[in-house]
């Protein structure tokens, strides 16, 4: 997994929680890292989990909940760090369908290593869209926020139902209606 969400995953964690918060999860954790992350590094996803865990246990917010946060101030990194890419896209449907065969390639070209999920779309209108995340992290709730503020960025909103394909989260399906 790349150093970037890491990275981005302790300062959400400092922002909302304090600096004492991030040592506690790191210091319980056995990062095999330290907890020492740069941005452009590569560290196992076992680490994730296990600060996700101890986020969990030391606040009682579910670690969906704690994703869905998260992926939600991941578009922040997006939207400071790759404004071009956002530009490309006049509407938040036309930007979801293309992350596979467009975000995702240009993502590749960044961090040719990375391990993305795989969205399959089965279907798509000007307002609606259904597609299938694929993943063995099972973080769709890290996508469910990117999708959220997919849709505030285009000021608009949008209802999204998540179905699980896969009891263990690793197959979903998204529906998104856009209002």
């Amino acid at each position: 997994m790349k150093g970037i969400v890491f990275t981005e995953f302790l300062d959400l964690v400092e922002m909302k929680f304090g600096l004492e918060m991030v040592d506690k999860i790191i210091t319980q954790s056995k990062l095999e890292s330290e907890g020492a992350y740069t941005s452009i590094g590569t560290y196992k996803f076992s680490e994730m989990l296990q600060l996700l865990q101890n986020l969990n246990s030391n606040t009682g917010i579910a670690i969906d909940d704690l994703l869905l946060v998260y992926g939600e101030h991941f578009f922040n990194v997006i939207e400071n760090s790759y404004p071009g890419l956002l530009a490309t896209y006049k509407d938040p449907i036309e930007m979801l369908a293309s992350i596979e065969n467009h975000i995702h390639v240009e993502v590749r070209k960044i961090y040719p290593d990375a391990e993305l999920p795989t969205f399959i779309i089965e279907e798509k209108t000007d307002t609606s869209l259904t597609m299938i995340y694929q993943s063995s992290r099972a973080m769709h709730h890290f996508g469910l926020g990117l999708m959220n503020r997919t849709f505030k960025h285009f000021n608009s909103t949008a209802s999204i139902i998540i179905e699980k394909i896969k009891e263990d989260g690793t197959e979903v399906k998204f529906v998104i209606n856009q209002n």
